[in-house]
């Protein structure tokens, strides 16, 4: 049998090399994938500049079938962390992109995913405020319509990633969740977040239980404790007292304690357990902090209080 032919052998050697020195630089050097995707309006721009501010590469508007392309290239360029936007705008490539993020997981040592949504009257709003066309309008079709086709089309692959609903969230707030995102230990499982809310600013989205807790009795009724919120020591002290409120807690820490671990069989890396009273600034600011000191020291835990956030967004108090 005649031996190969000189350049195919060359080929090999070739493809051999930079595929051993990739697995060096992977060793040496762990890549991290952020995946940005979502709704059009939802905040992606914020959460891409949050995240090219804190040094990575980005890459905005890439047909999902490129993403490994991508990476091997910039993998073997010496790049480390790595933020790519793919939405509606890919087009029918969409559709390869749980396929795609398997492949990815083999390449690189951290991929991550963010979805992003909001309301429809949110996205409205900015649409409006901006002037700007979506996606995928048309002229004979209404803002509203088109809305509600991309979330359609992004229905599949927002079970991908990390839910953020941004109705009614200020562009601080939702800097400072990406960044606590980031800060998460991709290899540590399942990550539980404590999220309080008011309910007369809406039901968060990105929830995957919501808590009641209405019915216990409102600090807000006592004028000193009026401006303070549950993370205050009087508001603490005036709640901790109260045997309902103890029973919510434990009822609500019994039903999640017995249902986590179906749901880390399930391979979710997030839970998001709301707690919902109704300005969402003393009740359910309090027993997610309680549920939280609870659940730390089993699991990795978040923390957030979206209406307290919100408000101190407003005033100029949130870190970025």
């Amino acid at each position: 049998m005649a031996p190969a032919p000189w350049y195919l052998w060359r080929e090999k050697l070739d493809a051999y090399n930079f595929g051993h020195i990739r697995q060096r630089l992977r060793s040496a050097y762990p890549m991290q994938v952020v995946l940005i995707s979502g709704l059009s309006g939802s905040g992606k721009s914020v959460a891409l500049d949050t995240l090219e501010d804190a040094g990575y590469y980005i890459v905005d508007n890439l047909p999902a079938t490129l993403l490994p392309q991508l990476v091997s290239h910039l993998l073997g360029s010496g790049y480390h962390r790595i933020a790519v936007a793919v939405d509606v705008r890919s087009g029918a490539s969409l559709a390869a992109l749980p396929e795609v993020i398997g492949e990815l997981r083999a390449m690189v040592g951290d991929l991550r995913m963010i979805f992003l949504t909001a309301r429809d009257d949110t996205l409205i709003a900015r649409f409006s405020e901006t002037r700007r066309r979506h996606p995928l309008g048309r002229d004979d079709m209404s803002l509203a319509e088109a809305i509600h086709n991309e979330r359609d089309a992004l229905a599949p692959i927002a079970e991908l990633g990390h839910n953020i609903d941004t109705s009614d969230l200020h562009p601080n707030s939702l800097r400072a969740w990406v960044k606590d995102f980031l800060k998460i230990d991709p290899t540590g499982g399942l990550t539980l977040m404590f999220q309080s809310f008011g309910f007369k600013y809406g039901l968060p989205t990105d929830a995957d239980l919501v808590f009641d807790v209405r019915c216990l009795p409102n600090p807000h009724y006592d004028p000193k404790l009026r401006p303070l919120t549950g993370a205050d020591q009087p508001v603490i002290d005036f709640l901790k007292k109260l045997p309902e409120v103890a029973r919510m807690c434990d009822d609500i820490h019994r039903f999640v304690a017995n249902w986590l671990p179906s749901y880390t069989r399930d391979n979710r890396s997030y839970l998001t357990v709301a707690i919902g009273c109704t300005g969402g600034q003393h009740r359910s600011v309090y027993i997610a902090e309680r549920l939280a000191e609870r659940f730390r020291s089993n699991v990795r835990v978040l923390v957030r209080h979206r209406a307290v956030m919100q408000r101190a967004a407003g005033r100029g108090e949130v870190r970025t």
